[in-house]
């Protein structure tokens, strides 16, 4: 059962911009920790930005630091994720998930402790 739903995603040229959303499902289950995962052709999946529910403490893998933002809109049940500067290296197939783990000084990329994901959005970018 699919409990998130991405959308935003499309092609681009390198130096512009997207912003993916993700929607959550009334059945989602419990999660504390909120993230964004890539993973592009031939490429293991990786974490690129994960932010605590409280939309206090996030943090962003190094290769999209600066440059990505998460964010959330807890009314809506929606998150977030403002691409901007893209470069060909960004092309991939983005998710979202959800999980438990997080504390407040404290997220994680641990995908195991993430149960509940999207079926992705994917991003290609040209140069």
């Amino acid at each position: 059962q699919v409990h998130l739903r991405e959308s935003g995603g499309g092609s681009v040229q390198a130096e512009g911009s997207l912003r993916l959303s993700c929607e959550g499902s009334a059945d989602i289950k419990p999660f504390n920790c909120i993230a964004w995962f890539r993973q592009a052709p031939g490429k293991e999946r990786e974490g690129v930005a994960v932010m605590y529910s409280d939309g206090k403490k996030a943090t962003y893998s190094d290769s999209v630091k600066n440059r990505f933002t998460i964010s959330q809109d807890k009314a809506k049940g929606m998150w977030f994720l403002q691409m901007t500067r893209l470069n060909p290296e960004d092309t991939a197939m983005y998710y979202c998930a959800a999980g438990l783990g997080c504390g407040a000084g404290y997220v994680h990329f641990t995908e195991h402790l993430y149960d509940s994901w999207g079926q992705g959005t994917q991003v290609t970018v040209s140069s």
